[in-house]
């Protein structure tokens, strides 16, 4: 008979590893090609001692004169809070013992619900890598005419099902609403939500305007640090250093492309090796930016190279260098990394949170439900953020 114990034994023993597994090889391309570690983890906070230039101890001279003075390799030090990282399943009571007697029934209950949560995870957290750490997923226009909908700047970060909260940038009132998003109207930009948010949802409130941002709830400003926020120049801090007195935190960046084409993306990669000795093995863009890149190629009748990468996915080919798109790059932009730079530091690999008596499935206060949590902490570090580069505001149209 299938039982609570039962339950706990198959999250425990068997839904794990393919979980894991799954969140750290499906998630996207970009997140198969960092390496995870547990190495400079101190407590609640990662810190990484990042090389700065070479060691200065080299020279030439005389037959007989001085050596060169020694002058080692110079440190900074990149300091970080680890981010939690949570998803979470529910069971109800009736459920289970609905299926108390068929263990295929139970299975594929527990099936269902696993695969709900990886999706949910991996689509979550290949977001955040391209994230800025604030966890903002778009911002209010206003409410639209129909009852529970919400006009959007975009919906790129939005899907159905999540959870999110409406957060009042300014203290003009009301600070946070959380509701769940029921549909999208994506030619539209409108949201539709289980419960009425147009109070929120309006751009404007006695006393003045007011800014309304939408973010996966309870995460605001808790997400780990992305790419936009390494390459966001008017984040003046990245890593609890100064920006502006530690110029190698600031990667390169064009930002007056006027035509893509082969030439401007290989000069990226020649400045990025030549003046920061970084070699860029990937390069990411937004989904228009590939096409755009697909009808250069064309336009010269090019065989279009496609390589087959860790995971199961392809992306095109550069001069041996894999070309995919993401949706959730900024539109117009490109990206080329040297993905050595970076690492996902971590506490510990996915894990259940566990109870004083080492149960994983706890039941809701009142409720007849069960949850499971699977939990994770972590932050991405990029050492080397100088040796990365960003074509943006490409035109596509």
């Amino acid at each position: 008979m299938v039982t609570l114990e039962t339950a706990e034994n198959a999250l425990k023993t068997l839904y794990l590893g393919v979980v894991s597994n799954q969140l750290n090889t499906k998630t996207n391309p970009l997140f198969n090609k960092i390496k995870q570690t547990t190495a400079d983890v101190w407590g609640k906070e990662v810190k990484k001692l990042a090389p700065v230039g070479i060691n200065g101890g080299i020279g030439a001279g005389d037959e007989d004169g001085n050596l060169p003075t020694s002058a080692q390799n110079n440190y900074v030090t990149f300091t970080s809070t680890l981010k939690n990282l949570f998803g979470t399943i529910e069971l109800s009571d009736k459920a289970i013992r609905a299926s108390s007697n068929s263990a295929g029934a139970f299975v594929n209950l527990l099936n269902a619900e696993m695969e709900g949560l990886v999706k949910a995870s991996q689509f979550n957290f290949g977001r955040m890598l391209y994230g800025d750490g604030t966890g903002v997923l778009t911002i209010s226009l206003g409410p639209s005419d129909e009852n529970n909908g919400c006009i959007v700047e975009s919906t790129k970060n939005l899907i159905e099902g999540m959870v999110v909260d409406m957060t009042m940038v300014e203290d003009l009132g009301p600070i946070v609403r959380t509701a769940r998003i029921t549909s999208i109207d994506r030619i539209n930009n409108i949201v539709y939500f289980d419960k009425d948010v147009n109070d929120l949802a309006s751009d404007d409130v006695e006393g003045g305007a007011r800014t309304i941002v939408f973010c996966v709830q309870n995460s605001y400003n808790k997400e780990i640090t992305g790419l936009q926020k390494i390459f966001d120049s008017t984040n003046k801090e990245i890593y609890g250093l100064d920006r502006t007195k530690y110029h190698f935190l600031n990667p390169l960046v064009n930002e007056s492309v006027i035509e893509l084409t082969d030439i401007v993306m290989q000069k990226m990669v020649d400045d990025l090796n030549e003046y920061y000795g970084s070699e860029i093995d990937f390069i990411v863009c937004s989904s228009s930016v590939k096409r755009k890149y697909q009808e250069y190629l064309n336009s010269f009748r090019s065989n279009i190279d496609v390589m087959q990468l860790e995971g199961g996915y392809k992306a095109i080919s550069f001069n041996g260098i894999p070309l995919i798109a993401d949706r959730f790059v900024k539109d117009g932009t490109m990206y080329m990394l040297n993905t050595k730079a970076f690492a996902l530091h971590q506490l510990c690999d996915w894990r259940w949170l566990e109870g004083e008596n080492g149960k994983v499935l706890k039941q809701v206060a009142g409720k007849p439900v069960y949850t499971a949590t699977l939990v994770k902490y972590a932050e991405l570090i990029c050492d080397h953020p100088a040796g990365q580069g960003a074509l943006v505001d490409i035109p596509v149209e």
